[in-house]
């Protein structure tokens, strides 16, 4: 598959903008309205935000607004129950009129071309799935969408999807509908349909599970949180050379790249540090990496793409291009 026609490559901005508006759209998720002083660089369906909302502070967010609206850049935050600062300062502390430093757009999860697109969304996943289907459904792609969440009232967007008609949208509540239907979606395996899903690990598992059996590139995810890890991996300690920085450290057992770089001074932007969002990506140079990540493609991997917050080592050595 590669990458449809209809969508322009995205241009990184490193860059302030000012937030226009903040506004509750469901139970705890609201949406941050921000805008440029000048027209924005194009970017994709699937492309996320890097905020940096304070020092040491910094999250990524999925786009939700117009790819072809250039003036503002949207995205919608879940305050979540376990924050670990992100969301809480969203909610709290930010407010219109403010400015924030932000970088990106960065793609992990492009959209391809597909004579058919089934779409799945969870919670707050729905944020990348809708500026999908607003670029699907203007090109007159055909697309299908299945959207659950705990509450009506918790899911962002409702009102804007069920005006697409031609039973094209579904929409399941899990405490009026029950859990999503699977089966009903991906029971039969399809070669002419692209699959895309992001939600919480739980929907994420069971998607994975049911497109086991579907062609090779079906199925495309993104994940709010690292898959588990291999309980039979071993730390072992080996030398990393920031070669931008001139820096040459140890890295300990159970101490991460990106932890030692900040120790040494190299400065990496860093979110979730999971190896999920791929805001600390860099390039391998030189050695045999440990990949670790949920994120990167077999074919990122062999072109040097590393994540240094989670990955590691097979080698005595790393050269990385930081």
């Amino acid at each position: 598959m590669t990458q449809t026609a209809f969508i322009q490559p995205s241009t990184e901005l490193n860059l302030k903008l000012t937030l226009e508006q903040k506004l509750e759209i469901a139970d705890g998720v609201v949406e941050l309205t921000f805008k440029a002083r000048s027209t924005l660089p194009p970017w994709e369906p699937g492309s996320h935000l890097d905020l940096l909302l304070a020092p040491g502070l910094a999250r990524q967010y999925s786009l939700c607004s117009d790819p072809t609206d250039r003036r503002y850049l949207k995205v919608a935050v879940l305050r979540e129950p376990d924050s670990r600062g992100g969301s809480a300062f969203v909610h709290d502390q930010l407010a219109a009129g403010q400015q924030l430093e932000v970088r990106g757009p960065r793609n992990n999860f492009p959209l391809v071309e597909a004579p058919r697109y089934q779409l799945i969304a969870g919670g707050i996943g729905i944020t990348p799935i809708l500026c999908m289907i607003r670029v699907l459904d203007e090109a007159g792609a055909d697309w299908h969408l299945l959207y659950g969440g705990r509450r009506r009232d918790s899911m962002a967007y409702v009102e804007e999807l069920e005006k697409y008609g031609d039973g094209r949208v579904h929409i399941q509540p899990q405490d009026t509908d029950g859990l999503l239907d699977l089966d009903s979606v991906l029971g039969t395996p399809r070669d002419d349909t692209a699959v895309y899903c992001c939600g919480p690990e739980v929907l994420l598992d069971a998607v994975e599970t049911k497109c086991a059996s579907w062609p090779a590139g079906s199925l495309h995810v993104e994940r709010f949180a690292a898959k588990a890890a291999d309980a039979d991996l071993v730390d072992t300690e080996f030398q990393v050379e920031f070669a931008r920085s001139g820096v040459t450290a140890t890295v300990p057992a159970g101490v991460s790249i990106l932890d030692v770089a900040t120790e040494q001074g190299v400065f990496v932007l860093r979110s979730c540090s999971e190896g999920v969002c791929g805001t600390c990506e860099t390039v391998l140079i030189d050695g045999e990496a440990d990949h670790r990540d949920s994120l990167l493609s077999d074919e990122d991997r062999v072109q040097g793409s590393f994540l240094p917050c989670v990955s590691r080592a097979c080698s005595d050595r790393l050269v990385l291009d930081l």
